[in-house]
């Protein structure tokens, strides 16, 4: 497991985002003598925001409530009724003494009225495959490799890592921005060829066709297509010091783009507290999530974020600074 540890107070909520970025579960700690309280509100309604599908509420301290189950139903109450208004697909409860070890690595003796699975397990076993989108092929082009030595003298490949579905050789595919189409010819990973690249994978495709790509266009599947647009939707998180500057440009790197970007509109801000919209305050500064128009010099190849978290998420970067101001969510 690699384990991003992030603080529930509102000062952090850049930390939390960037965190739970790349998660596919959420550990989310509460008191069992304080139960639901601000912090944990916050900590969920980012992991939901960052549509991570899988929740694991660890009601810890038990041995200092007597390792009551009422406690621990009466917290699983207080959850539901909050999480029944985000978008959390898989919520999990589990009572835990993480001073003694209950219910963490071994079924706690503490607690016989428990009797599903500590902590460990959960972990090892919670299904998590499912939730990679290998429905929508995608395929960012990072680089193109063109060896040109007395092996490889006519080789052009393209080089990235697939961002979702499946491609295999002899595949269709449309080549975006351009909308040419060509034919799969071959599929390299390192020094082998193999015949199917899914998500995660790194290789480099070779087509049928001479067709010029270049970093920062994409491959699909010619009847699967992304939107494609210079005018975005988004949920963002403010992540630096300095507030966002009225109709300043931002480097908007999204997959292997690099478009220039400016925030034309903030439509809400949302108070993390209290999970409530606020419309008259349009100013961003660090730590804010609010909901705002872009629009690019050039066109994006996107999906939502809801359905493909690594074509439907970007950073933008402070072009005189070089620094990453803010994460967002396409919608």
């Amino acid at each position: 497991f690699i384990i991003a540890d992030t603080p529930g107070h509102v000062q952090y909520t850049r930390n939390m985002v960037t965190g739970a970025s790349t998660a596919n579960v959420a550990l989310v700690l509460v008191d069992a003598r304080k139960g639901v309280i601000e912090q944990t509100k916050r900590h969920s309604f980012i992991a939901s925001l960052l549509q991570i599908s899988h929740i694991i509420v660890c009601i810890n301290k038990m041995d200092l409530v007597e390792y009551k189950e009422e406690v621990f139903n009466d917290i699983v109450n207080q959850y539901e009724e909050m999480s029944a208004k985000m978008m959390i697909k898989d919520v999990r409860y589990i009572p835990i003494s993480a001073l003694n070890g209950d219910n963490v690595v071994n079924r706690s003796e503490n607690m016989p009225w428990y009797q599903n699975a500590p902590l460990l397990h959960t972990l090892e076993t919670i299904h998590i495959t499912s939730d990679n989108n290998m429905v929508d092929a995608r395929f960012p082009v990072q680089t193109v490799l063109r060896p040109q030595d007395e092996e490889h003298h006519d080789y052009r490949g393209y080089a990235g890592s697939v961002a979702g579905g499946i491609f295999r050789v002899g595949d269709e595919v449309r080549l975006l921005p351009s909308g040419f189409e060509s034919k799969i010819k071959s599929i390299n990973r390192y020094d082998e060829d193999v015949k199917e690249a899914f998500e995660g994978m790194s290789v480099a495709m070779t087509l049928e066709d001479d067709i010029d790509l270049s970093r920062g266009d994409m491959i699909v599947k010619r009847n699967n297509l992304p939107v494609k647009d210079q005018r975005l939707s988004a949920m963002i998180c403010w992540f630096n010091e300095n507030p966002a500057r009225p109709r300043a440009k931002y480097i908007l790197k999204h997959t292997s783009n690099e478009p220039m970007a400016m925030i034309t509109d903030v439509e809400y801000k949302v108070d993390v507290n209290t999970l409530r919209r606020i419309v008259d305050d349009k100013e961003i500064q660090m730590n804010d999530i609010c909901k705002v128009k872009i629009r690019t010099t050039a066109a994006v190849m996107m999906d939502e974020y809801s359905r493909n978290r690594k074509t439907g998420s970007f950073i933008l970067i402070d072009s005189s600074t070089n620094e990453t101001v803010a994460g967002g969510m396409l919608v």
